[in-house]
């Protein structure tokens, strides 16, 4: 009989992150750092614990809006070659710290310009950041260049992406507040994408419905969905053992289109009311290519490894189960097939075959 896996045994698992922000990752100690030597003086608090319990509590509220909100502090201390190369180091060593071995990790370099980088600039800082802090603590980090959905800087964004696919940066997305900003309003610059074969992934289906999932899949053409939670509208008796597909969850489905799944971070922005009730259970159950993710490891005071315990913890996961979600991730990585082949055969499923052979031992 299989062992449900632990925390700590989790935390061992080499793991896979689609979708994680860096502006809403930084240690709280690293802001307070950052703010002294940059002057700002808008932090709620200039101790570490202090902050941390804002930010939990900040984000907490059930509103996206009110949880974007927070970032006002983070991407704050976030205007200088040194500190985007500082923070995006830190990033890499927690998440190798967290068992993950590969990473993509997206930012948006607009709101890093404040103190007088360019764009250009931003991306080298981060990538340096990502290089450095891949080659001392074993992990790979590729970036998402991310444009605001409110502002008409994407077709912008998306050229200095493609500028720097060789150096580090995997793919493009939009994010920011769904309501009144859909998909279809950044077309050029995904059509532009698709024209120079590069990968983008689009936040839709968090705070908004399927037509947000619609727009960013069949006007944009989105490699995968940015949570996509409410993918779940168009599932229909969904306490049954037959739920019902309507089109656009079986073509979604079908196509084996990626969900970059956040739960925690789904209840704070109201997306679902709790881990056991998180439609991942159902998607997972249906076999819709469903990843696990942290988005924001600051605000939502978790890990993926955290992610993973959660939803162990709800829905009885073992190691098949959270194998599943690990190459469902690796699969779906903005990488070459090669290098994605190489990760699953070599690193990923011997590492959880090893795991799940402790947990099968005979103890006496």
């Amino acid at each position: 009989m299989t062992t449900q896996p632990t925390l700590d045994d989790i935390r061992r698992a080499p793991k896979v992150l689609l979708h994680d922000h860096l502006d809403g990752g930084l240690r709280p100690e690293t802001i307070v750092d950052l703010a002294r030597d940059a002057g700002y003086d808008a932090l709620p608090s200039n101790d570490p614990g202090g902050l941390s319990t804002w930010f939990a509590e900040a984000s907490d509220s059930g509103s996206l809006e009110r949880y974007l909100e927070t970032f006002t502090h983070t991407v704050g201390v976030m205007q200088s070659a040194e500190a985007l190369e500082r923070v995006a180091y830190e990033c890499a060593e927690d998440l190798a710290a967290d068992g993950v071995v590969y990473a993509e990790v997206r930012y948006a370099p607009e709101q890093h310009t404040e103190g007088g980088l360019t764009l250009e600039q931003v991306v080298k800082a981060v990538l340096a950041g990502f290089a450095e802090g891949g080659r001392r603590h074993g992990i790979r980090v590729g970036t998402l260049l991310t444009a605001m959905r409110h502002q008409a800087r994407s077709r912008e964004i998306a050229e200095l992406a493609v500028r720097h696919r060789d150096a580090g940066v995997v793919g493009f997305d939009i994010a920011g507040a769904e309501a009144g900003y859909p998909p279809t309003r950044h077309l050029d610059a995904f059509e532009y994408l698709q024209r120079e074969n590069a990968h983008f992934t689009i936040h839709a289906g968090e705070a908004f419905g399927l037509p947000s999932i619609w727009q960013a899949i069949q006007w944009c053409g989105a490699d995968r969905l940015g949570h996509g939670v409410r993918i779940v509208d168009d599932i229909t008796d969904r306490e049954t053992d037959d739920p019902r597909l309507g089109r656009l969850a079986a073509y979604v489905r079908d196509k084996r289109i990626p969900l970059e799944m956040c739960p925690t971070s789904n209840i704070q922005t109201g997306a679902a009311k709790s881990i056991a009730e998180h439609p991942i259970g159902l998607l997972r159950r249906l076999y819709f290519r469903v990843t696990v993710n942290t988005d924001n490891r600051l605000m939502s005071g978790t890990s993926l490894s955290e992610e993973f315990a959660k939803l162990s913890e709800a829905f009885g996961y073992d190691w098949d189960d959270l194998q599943w979600f690990t190459v469902n991730a690796m699969k779906s990585a903005f990488i070459s097939f090669d290098e994605r082949l190489e990760l699953i055969n070599g690193v990923i499923k011997p590492g959880f075959a090893q795991l799940k052979w402790r947990g099968d031992r005979p103890v006496g």
